[in-house]
């Protein structure tokens, strides 16, 4: 059986390539009917936080990525990860370094190019009784060691590029390179999808499984995610945790839509469903190439999927962002226009502020339609069609309709210009959906307090 897993170190938010790692990982696992387990790196107490792992889990709940099992927390596995540094030990695979770090930094200063060699990897020296050692791992120094990657294929490494990592540190506390390997041997990973910074640390790591005779796992290495001119991700690229996507108003379904086409493609699809992004992920399609990230073409997607949120769903974010009660007259106008407010936002926070044209008392104008109020042949559009508005039996499309083309006879005019005005006065924009629906949705006492005020 299929067993992936996806590993961040709290440290920080839920980064988007981190998220984007998350989701390829989850999707083949899915794919695969295999089990999919979170565990966090959190060995690292001096940087890790309560709050970056509680950012973790509620990230990846928010993109509907759920984990099997329970979540492995690393730092609760220190005993086990000593024990193995210390079977290598044992085993002639490891060896005990008492190299302070003062003599580390000289001798890196001597030789800055030169790879470190411990004066106690082979010899039998005197250990010193005031000083605790670290273990290092005893890396292969000649030959080639070869990995065969889901992504890019057969890479080799000269193993004399590889150093005696350390295993354990003085203090008994693990280090990365041998905790991941621990933890992925005895939670029975044996498929590892990260990203391709982490090409010479597998290299490093597939010493440790050898050493230990484990089984290695399956390995694809994904190319990072770069910004739009093809520099590393920063963030005005949109290098931001998972969080800051969803305070800017975007969908965990096109968030997951639009990571899954950075890097991967399946034919002419763009837009790809959970289901059916299952169905057709695999990582032999991930590109060698970086994938670049684009603002716009997120947001053509976020628009997408905002397209096919439910009304309702949207009317009932709309007045709790605007803090508005969804059982008043205005949460009944919201939940009517949600349909025509959605049609023209990209994001939920375009969407909830253009939904300030139906609470609005004074209308602020924007540049075009303040130049149509200026115009006295604007005020005779509007005096002519409160007119007839008050004329009107009922409160009805049709009947608004008919009345535009009335006014538009009575001051000599195109409906156009009738619109244009009602358009003005009413709304204040020309960013906004019908005119005429609006209308409706607004009520004739609105609209005619509005006209009013336009007037004046």
């Amino acid at each position: 059986m299929l067993v992936t897993r996806f590993a961040p170190s709290p440290t920080g938010f839920l980064h988007i390539g981190s998220a984007r790692t998350a989701l390829f990982n989850w999707l083949y696992t899915r794919h695969h009917g295999g089990k999919f387990y979170l565990r966090i790196e959190d060995t690292d107490k001096a940087r890790s936080t309560q709050a970056a792992i509680d950012a973790i889990y509620e990230g990846m709940r928010w993109l509907g990525l759920n984990w099997d099992g329970d979540v492995v927390l690393q730092s609760t596995r220190k005993a086990r990860h000593a024990e193995v540094a210390k079977e290598m030990v044992e085993q002639g695979a490891a060896y005990y370094c008492y190299v302070t770090q003062e003599e580390l930094d000289a001798m890196r200063q001597q030789s800055a190019h030169q790879k470190f060699q411990s004066p106690w990897r082979d010899n039998e020296l005197t250990a010193p009784t005031d000083q605790k050692p670290v273990i290092r791992l005893k890396a292969r120094q000649d030959g080639v060691s070869l990995l065969h990657d889901s992504v890019y294929g057969e890479v080799s490494v000269q193993n004399s590029e590889l150093d005696d990592m350390v295993l354990l540190r003085a203090d008994g506390t693990p280090t990365y390179m041998l905790a991941v390997v621990v933890d992925d041997h005895d939670m029975g990973v044996n498929y590892v999808i990260r990203g391709d910074d982490h090409f010479t640390n597998t290299f490093r790591q597939n010493q440790i499984y050898e050493a230990m005779g484990w089984e290695k796992p399956k390995y694809a290495h994904i190319p990072l995610i770069h910004g739009p001119d093809g520099g590393k991700l920063s963030k005005r690229h949109g290098a931001l945790g998972v969080g800051e996507y969803k305070a800017m108003g975007y969908l965990p379904e096109a968030i997951c839509s639009y990571l899954l086409r950075l890097g991967w493609s399946h034919g002419d699809l763009e837009l790809i469903d959970r289901k059916e992004a299952i169905k057709l992920f695999d990582v032999a399609a991930v590109n060698k190439s970086p994938a670049r990230f684009d603002w716009d073409k997120l947001k053509h997607t976020n628009a997408h999927y905002l397209r096919q949120t439910p009304d309702e769903e949207l009317a009932a974010y709309i007045c709790d962002a605007r803090k508005i009660d969804a059982q008043s007259a205005l949460g009944g106008r919201i939940r009517k226009a949600a349909g025509l407010l959605k049609a023209r936002a990209a994001t939920l926070v375009e969407l909830a502020e253009s939904a300030h044209i139906l609470e609005q008392r004074q209308v602020e104008l924007d540049t075009q339609s303040a130049n149509i109020m200026a115009a006295e042949q604007t005020k005779h559009i509007l005096r002519t069609a409160l007119e007839l508005i008050q004329q009107l039996p009922a409160w009805e499309m049709e009947l608004l309709q008919q009345m535009v083309q009335e006014v538009a006879h009575a001051c000599q005019c195109k409906p156009a210009q009738v619109m244009q005005a009602l358009r003005a006065a009413v709304i204040g924009t020309f960013a906004s959906p019908s005119i005429m629906e609006l209308l409706v949705i607004l009520g004739n006492d609105e609209v005619m307090s509005r006209m009013k005020e336009g007037i004046k």
